[in-house]
């Protein structure tokens, strides 16, 4: 069964807590460990930016739910994979809290087919996934 993977940005509704941020994403966890499917959640309290990854139907209800969350707005999908391993394994969702500028810089990065720069690779800045494993590992044991 190939993996797929996917990655979007949008923006919160107003007056999002830090408590239903925290729901959303123990919700989401419970969907996705009966789905089969692990990725993360990165936000600085206004804006989402969600990879997640797994088989494809598993993909496909999960993001079906995410499109019809009214947990935020503007969805933009920013890239799509097929393949490779699981970058989060033992994650069915994990909610990371990150700076503004940190977020927009790994939003306006290159996602296209979730590519990671190769050390001396001929990708000049990080990519995508480069910046959003930079503000992940930390949380990696």
């Amino acid at each position: 069964m190939a993996l797929h993977s996917l990655v979007y940005f949008s923006q919160a509704v107003a007056g999002l807590s830090v408590d239903q941020i925290d729901d959303l994403a123990q919700d989401a966890a419970a969907h996705n460990k009966v789905a089969g499917v692990t990725g993360i959640l990165l936000s600085d309290g206004a804006r989402f930016l969600q990879y997640i990854e797994g088989p494809e139907d598993g993909l496909a209800l999960t993001y079906a739910r995410i499109l019809n969350s009214r947990s935020h707005t503007e969805i933009v999908e920013l890239g799509r994979s097929r393949g490779g391993m699981r970058r989060f394994p033992y994650w069915s969702m994990r909610w990371i809290p990150v700076d503004e500028q940190e977020l927009r810089l790994a939003v306006r990065s290159d996602w296209r087919g979730l590519a990671q720069r190769r050390v001396g690779g001929c990708l000049p800045d990080p990519t995508g996934i480069d910046r959003m494993g930079t503000l992940v590992s930390p949380y990696v044991n």
